[in-house]
């Protein structure tokens, strides 16, 4: 999506505020003891109360309003009974249409105390995702995205998940400018432009530099290793990037 009037924003940052909302209520939700379930309940159920659907159950049937994914999953967990316990690695992705406008923001945690090792993990994550974001700019090149996110995992001693990465979002889940890859890649010669709205979303891994899928059709894993993932969507613009979420 491109935002081309003040009204688009508006409605794009209603959206974005309601699933920060969905996500910070679920985070908080998140103890030891508590089903994986029991927690997509909630955050369906805020949806339903604003009014949202549930962008992957929308767009793809997803069996589960939001995605969460404990531990060797990486991404698109399907909620089941699976209690959380201490220790847990835990990321909760939250995206939802709402009168119109779709929006897609993510955290990853560790249930109780992280290990310093998981701690590690979380913190470069979340740094990626913001560097990325900070570096924003209409007619830079996409791949800066994947560039600053690369150079800081390997600062850390970390991977990337090379087959997941950002999106364009806005007026469907997944839209132009299609995939955008959280490494480096010289050949896409991509520009970002003036209201162009993208996920920001860096995957990086301890061991694991891509994510298979697992015999449910939707769960992505890493053989070895834990992985995290934090996600903003971010409206481009030629001053500092909008963060929506």
């Amino acid at each position: 999506m491109t935002i081309e009037h003040a009204s688009q924003l508006e409605g794009l940052r209603r959206a974005g505020a309601l699933v920060a909302s969905i996500l910070s209520s679920m985070r908080e939700s998140a103890g030891a003891g508590t089903r994986s379930r029991d927690l997509d309940a909630l955050g369906a159920e805020l949806m339903r109360k604003a009014g949202a659907r549930s962008a992957p159950q929308l767009t793809y049937g997803f069996p589960g309003a939001t995605c969460i994914s404990l531990n060797h999953v990486v991404a698109h967990g399907i909620p089941d009974d699976a209690v959380l316990r201490d220790g847990d690695l835990v990321n909760i992705d939250v995206s939802a249409e709402l009168d119109g406008y779709f929006a897609d923001t993510g955290a990853s945690f560790v249930v109780g105390t992280a290990t310093p090792g998981q701690q590690r993990l979380l913190d470069a994550t979340r740094e990626a995702r913001d560097a990325a974001i900070a570096q924003l700019r209409a007619g830079e090149r996409l791949n800066g995205i994947g560039r600053t996110i690369e150079s800081l995992a390997s600062r850390r001693g970390l991977r990337v998940i090379r087959n997941l990465g950002s999106h364009g979002v806005g007026r469907a889940l997944h839209e132009a400018p299609g995939h955008i890859p959280g490494h480096y890649e010289p050949r896409d010669t991509r520009r970002l432009h003036e209201g162009m709205v993208i996920t920001v979303e860096p995957f990086l891994a301890t061991h694991c530099s891509r994510a298979d899928e697992a015999d449910d059709g939707w769960s992505l894993f890493c053989r070895r290793g834990f992985a995290a993932q934090f996600e903003h969507t971010v409206v481009v613009t030629s001053g500092e990037p909008i963060v929506v979420t």
